[in-house]
């Protein structure tokens, strides 16, 4: 009965204009909220489902505190060294597991590379650095968390769009009690955003539901649609382990272009040669690698540490997740999988 006196007045607001509030946080929080139930309305969200999304909808301070925690523009003091990071984040735990998930779904992996093209131990790798395996997705309120995101201002286009697009995933039938995840708004085994839950989420076994959150096959083929909607490159690996001639400079061959996003990022890739052109150079592939594919180089730790070749798949693991901490290891640990 509670659920359907809230009907009336969400369907009145469905005709209202639907205004954006001028700045953050210029209105108290229940009034943005109704704002939020308007905008869903007019977008085609059910009354039913506005109001059970919303009922006593508070804002979460613990979920402004972390998202003001969040760091601002990077400084030029350099960078963490990677090798521990790695040590951290690939170690026997998500190893031993990794190797565990990709045998019990081996028959999955294989219908869903043949689909997709992208290997099976990178999805693995995926899902394991995301929510250790579906152990750790995160238990906020999708709904508070980012109706308070919305409304503290700082992101507001973007956590109000993601506020909507949860209204739209809820409109296909998870419960609110479902709809649990990150304070930042992912969710799932793959810990997709809401908006890209509905952009690449996947049936993956046919069942005519795209089940992130607790199937294994909805979650490989979803993770595998979005990496192939980033342009993997079926046949070529993320990159192989370079040796390099003694004195060799990287910093010689530094890249000349500028990312229009992670700059900080990017820039510490050189240039793309293929891996003849290397060759000459003297830069030798330790594992085999087609002698046309453009590899950049990348020595994280310094002069006379470890070096990879970097094909353009591994940007495709930025594009997950835009940092060479978490592109590395996640590399790292589908080879150690696929081992």
């Amino acid at each position: 009965m509670r659920l359907l006196t809230h009907l009336k007045p969400l369907l009145a607001a469905a005709l209202a204009v639907v205004a954006v509030p001028a700045a953050a946080q210029d209105q108290p929080f229940a009034d943005y909220v109704e704002h939020l139930k308007s905008r869903a309305l007019a977008e085609g969200v059910s009354p039913s489902t506005v109001a059970r999304m919303t009922i006593g909808l508070e804002p979460n301070d613990r979920v402004i505190r972390l998202d003001r925690a969040q760091p601002g523009r990077p400084t030029r003091t350099g960078y963490p060294p990677l090798a521990p990071y790695i040590a951290r984040h690939v170690d026997s735990a998500r190893i031993n597991g990794g190797r565990r998930e990709y045998q019990n779904a081996r028959s999955i992996i294989r219908a869903v590379e043949a689909e997709y093209g992208v290997p099976g131990e990178i999805l693995v790798a995926i899902w394991g650095h995301e929510t250790a395996y579906g152990r750790v997705k995160g238990s906020f309120d999708l709904s508070q968390a980012l109706a308070t995101l919305a409304w503290e201002g700082r992101r507001r286009e973007l956590f109000e769009g993601e506020f909507i697009a949860l209204m739209k995933v809820a409109d296909r039938g998870y419960s609110r009690s479902q709809l649990k995840g990150s304070w930042a708004g992912a969710f799932g085994n793959p810990q997709f955003l809401p908006s890209v839950y509905l952009r690449l989420a996947t049936d993956g076994d046919g069942d005519g539901r795209a089940d992130i959150m607790n199937n294994r096959a909805d979650t490989l083929a979803s993770i595998a649609a979005y990496f192939r909607d980033s342009g993997w490159r079926k046949g070529q690996p993320w990159g192989v382990r370079a040796s390099l001639p003694q004195g060799f400079d990287v910093a010689q061959y530094k890249t000349k272009l500028r990312a229009p996003t992670c700059a900080r990022v990017h820039e510490r890739h050189s240039q793309y040669k293929t891996v003849a052109e290397w060759r000459e150079l003297g830069v030798r592939a330790q594992r085999v690698i087609a002698d046309d594919t453009l590899v950049s180089l990348f020595q994280p730790d310094g002069p006379g540490t470890r070096s990879w070749m970097l094909t353009t798949n591994y940007r495709v693991i930025l594009e997950y997740n835009c940092s060479n901490y978490y592109a590395m290891s996640v590399g790292l640990l589908a080879d150690e999988v696929a081992r």
